[in-house]
């Protein structure tokens, strides 16, 4: 798992209400797929592998929102992302079970834009 000690810390000094379902979205995201990589970007972890993936909204408070940067291009066949914007697509977690429900969806998104950057 490539986890970033620049996020690690980042997190730590945030003290996010969520920080522990944001700790489990991350790890669910990099375990999917060792190509992934983090950094933080836009003062926020934002998740990699060739181009922008998704980075975390940190503004919101009562929920995990995860904004993927150019979600309109993935089949999205879960119906995990959503909204109608022009390229991004948001997924959003409530608590670490609705992330437990979502994980395999979530796994299939990350492992879709994999699959995009490397065709």
């Amino acid at each position: 798992m490539n986890k970033n000690p620049e996020v690690d810390s980042y997190l730590e000094k945030k003290a996010h209400p969520m920080t522990a379902e944001i700790q489990r979205v991350r790890e669910i995201i990099l375990a999917t797929d060792p190509k992934v990589e983090e950094t933080i970007k836009w003062s926020s972890p934002t998740f990699l592998y060739k181009g922008n993936i998704a980075s975390f909204f940190m503004n919101a408070r009562k929920f995990v929102s995860l904004m993927f940067h150019k979600g309109a291009l993935l089949p999205n066949a879960s119906g995990l992302l959503t909204g109608d914007a022009k390229e991004g697509r948001t997924a959003r977690f409530t608590n670490l079970e609705d992330i437990e429900s979502k994980k395999e969806a979530l796994e299939s998104v990350i492992r879709e834009w994999v699959e995009l950057q490397d065709t």
